[in-house]
């Protein structure tokens, strides 16, 4: 079996070296020799499968930084295999699994646990994050330095945000020290505690507690101030509202370290979306107004926004199919983060070079991964893309273990025809 690669004739976004151009990448070992229309008439390496990719483009494969799998504990929900399968048929070449498991990954086993079980069975790259505090209660830290050598690639807790701002500023003094990222959720324990869907009309409509937008504004302009008073790198796991996209600016503009992503629900979807109490659209933080929706999608446009994530959250029946009050938060979205970004491509809202950005280089950038990039003599992760398929996402079609998608039945243009990891092709229409 060859280990040689050439893609010809295909368009070659690398927001890494800002370069949009029609041309050959050649691959030999998993390594990328070339990218880039200087390589037209490079020579073929021996043995090489040659493939012509006219009216395709090939991007640096896709990194999720926010998956949360089942396994361990919840494998029935998903497992690092399953979840792997599904970010492959997706165009996603490494994710950052979320230590909400059971047991939580908050020491060195879990995580080479996590690490194993991927080396062994995932088709993608897989990343795990570990947990910020013991058990995710908030109150003792883990073992940064120790979890930070073993491989994890940053500290969350997951779900759960930190409330007590002691131990948040202990954890990010120490994760400064290790060169770590924090990433956090901001949802306040007390605002909007039983709250279920944005505040507002709709939701009285509905006859549904709110969440206020204080909810997420208030921990945020917290954790920033914390992370400017300690010169940590901080990472704004999920903001959804355009005052909160204003204070990671107005925290950058003060001089701290300070990042943030978005779901690609918050993007693509609002409020309206839950129509007559559709659990599947039932997420955390909630989904938004329509304008709130544009005005994020704006922010992403400009570099406000840093990444953009799945969310990946798999839930299983017993969890969902409930009223609407009582069921879990959270949809999975491994297999269309990329035909969902797409849209807004489609429609002119947010240009191709910044959307990849936002899905691959950034945030491998952020944490530190080996990926992110088409330049020669990196690692040959790539996502070749048909700019123009139209296709449906049917139930049936699912990849992953779990169903509980807001896009079921959603008519898409655009996907990820092919995938490779290493120069290895793990998903092909």
């Amino acid at each position: 079996m060859t280990n040689s690669l050439v893609l010809k004739n295909i368009r070659i976004i690398d927001p890494s070296r800002n370069l949009d151009e029609i041309g050959t990448i050649i691959v030999e070992n998993g390594v990328i020799l070339a990218a880039g229309k200087t390589e037209q008439n490079q020579g073929t390496p021996k043995g090489a499968i040659v493939k012509d990719c006219n009216g395709l483009i090939a991007v640096p494969g896709l990194v999720d930084a926010r998956v949360f799998v089942g396994e361990p504990g919840g494998e029935y929900r998903e497992t690092i295999e399953s979840a792997s399968r599904a970010a492959a048929a997706g165009g996603v070449t490494s994710i950052i699994t979320m230590p909400d498991t059971d047991p939580v990954i908050d020491d060195i086993a879990l995580v080479q646990f996590v690490q194993k079980t991927a080396r062994d069975k995932a088709l993608v790259n897989v990343y795990p994050a570990a947990a910020l505090t013991k058990h995710l209660d908030g109150e003792e830290m883990t073992e940064f330095g120790l979890l930070r050598e073993a491989g994890a690639v940053c500290f969350t807790n997951g779900r759960r945000p930190v409330h007590d701002t002691l131990v948040l500023r202990r954890a990010m003094t120490y994760a400064r020290e290790f060169g770590a990222v924090i990433s956090l959720e901001t949802r306040d324990k007390y605002l909007g505690a039983d709250g279920v869907m944005n505040e507002g009309l709709l939701a009285s409509w509905l006859g549904l507690s709110g969440v206020p937008r204080e909810a997420e504004i208030i921990p945020l302009e917290r954790d920033l101030r914390i992370a400017g008073l300690t010169k940590a790198a901080y990472h704004a796991a999920k903001i959804s509202l355009p005052e909160s996209a204003e204070a990671i600016a107005t925290a950058r503009k003060r001089g701290a370290n300070v990042t943030c992503g978005i779901s690609i629900n918050h993007l693509t979807l609002n409020e309206n979306d839950i129509g007559e109490y559709r659990t599947f659209f039932k997420l955390s933080p909630p989904l938004r107004g329509e304008d709130d929706r544009v005005a994020m999608t704006q922010a992403l446009a400009d570099g406000t926004i840093d990444i953009i994530v799945s969310s990946h959250d798999p839930q299983d029946v017993d969890t969902k199919r409930l009223p609407f009050a009582d069921a879990a938060d959270g949809a999975i979205g491994l297999e269309t983060l990329l035909p969902a970004a797409l849209r807004l491509h489609h429609n002119g809202t947010v240009p191709l070079m910044r959307l990849i950005d936002a899905l691959s280089t950034r945030p491998a950038q952020i944490f530190g991964l080996d990926a992110g990039t088409l330049k020669p003599g990196a690692k040959a992760d790539i996502t070749v893309i048909d700019l123009d398929e139209p296709w449906l996402y049917a139930k049936e079609t699912i990849v992953s273990r779990s169903k509980n998608t807001p896009f079921e039945n959603a008519r898409f243009t655009g996907r990820a025809v092919q995938t490779y990891v290493a120069g290895k092709l793990v998903h092909s229409l």
